[in-house]
């Protein structure tokens, strides 16, 4: 593999079908916006960002705290593997975690960075206090509601946030190379391989962002509905997180799209490829995600002959692609992405690869790629039972008299 980023998938498509997908593509971008996320410089002054990076780093920096979920962390988690130093990621006031953190920071060496485009996240708001409380060092992204006027409060430096689609803009704002610039990521690589992946991605010319694309349209239109991703190395989760919001919230709306999923691999082996292979066809593509050239590899001592010697990720790397190929003899459509290597510049390239694939997606699905209404359906829930403090009992009182509005008594009748 010579390339930064290989696609392997069969069935493959034949070049007059992947020409028809590729005109409605075309016919389909102009009804949305064009997508803001190919441009890597406008929505970063790194200048800014490279003085705030050096004046905590002279403070004797070592503990990096993220308050943010979904698209506010998501590109970051792609990136996870390559700080220098320590990440704490708080995706909500889930104990465990929150415990965690606190046990192991203190607020004389730890930076806590709030992250949220609207300012109402739940999961952002509520654990902003037990930092306070304990003197933690805030510097914040927001640009408007609660959590601006919360931040503005406390005094807290505020920077910006553009006010786009969050999950796309992780990778070229502040809400991932701000913190990945404090952790002390090289953002000029993989701003480099994210600008090197949309000038090979998203010139709508025949490319893997398209044909990856291409594949999963084809198969929707057989009645797939979920894409099951296996990553064959902890490097490659973070993305893959990205991948599987992206194409959830993107295409998962008007009663279209695709449902995303993920679970660490091998282990998925032994845990889902019966069904996979076995269990209910025309429902689930497995997607592999690998990478040739681990940046953290050894080499294995073992008894075995065939084994002894061989690098940590071989191993793990023949057993994908048995898999694959396993995968493939019991025609179940599926497919295989390999990145060159983990570092910035390939993990740019494949963000550039996975946002491509996901936005011309949605423009073959003919849904718009950027929003998400129905996600503030259950924040507005969650918001007013605990403005009204109902209790748990009242909760579920609520549910039952719902569903027996909602659901007709013969939902289950054939």
């Amino acid at each position: 593999m010579n390339d930064v980023l290989d696609f392997e998938y069969y069935p493959n498509i034949d070049t007059k079908l992947l020409d028809k997908s590729k005109g409605r593509i075309l016919s389909n971008k102009d009804k949305w916006d064009t997508p803001f996320f190919t441009d890597t410089e406008s929505y970063i002054d790194m200048g800014e960002l490279q003085q705030v990076s050096k004046d905590l780093s002279e403070k004797g920096l070592k503990n990096v705290i993220v308050l943010g979920t979904g698209g506010s962390i998501q590109t970051l988690l792609a990136l996870r593997h390559l700080s220098k130093r320590n990440l704490y990621p708080i995706t909500s006031s889930r104990a465990v975690e929150l415990k965690h953190c606190l046990d192991h920071t203190n607020p004389e060496d730890s930076i806590v960075i709030p992250i949220s485009r609207g300012g109402e996240t739940l999961d952002v708001n509520s654990t902003i206090g037990t930092f306070l409380k304990k003197n933690y060092e805030f510097l914040g992204l927001s640009s408007q509601g609660t959590l601006y006027h919360m931040l503005k409060k406390i005094g807290c430096p505020i920077l910006d946030v553009p006010d786009l689609s969050g999950r796309f803009v992780g990778s070229i704002s502040n809400v991932g190379i701000l913190p990945a610039l404090l952790l002390g990521i090289n953002i000029e690589d993989f701003l480099s391989g994210l600008k090197d992946g949309y000038n090979k991605y998203m010139n709508f010319m025949n490319n893997p962002a398209l044909e990856y694309s291409a594949f999963l349209y084809n198969l929707y239109k057989k009645e797939y509905k979920v894409i099951f991703s296996m990553p064959y190395s902890m490097n490659l989760e973070g993305s893959i997180g990205l991948f599987v919001q992206e194409i959830s919230e993107s295409t998962g709306k008007e009663e279209k799209g695709f449902m995303g999923a993920y679970q660490s691999a091998p282990l998925c082996q032994h845990s889902v490829l019966e069904y996979l292979l076995g269990g209910t066809k025309g429902t689930v593509i497995p997607v592999l995600w690998t990478i040739e050239n681990e940046i953290s590899d050894i080499i294995l001592e073992s008894s075995i002959d065939y084994i002894q010697k061989q690098s940590a990720q071989s191993i793990v790397n023949y057993q994908a692609d048995a898999t694959f190929q396993a995968l493939i003899g019991q025609e179940v459509p599926s497919a295989k992405i390999t990145i060159q290597k983990s570092d910035e510049h390939n993990i740019g390239n494949l963000v550039a690869f996975i946002q491509s694939s996901v936005y011309q997606l949605c423009l073959l699905l003919n849904v718009n790629w950027s929003n998400n209404p129905k996600v503030i359906i259950g924040k507005e829930i969650c918001n007013n039972a605990l403005k009204d403090k109902t209790s748990s009992e009242q909760r579920k009182n609520e549910r039952e008299e719902l569903a027996t509005n909602v659901f007709s008594q013969k939902f289950y009748k054939k």
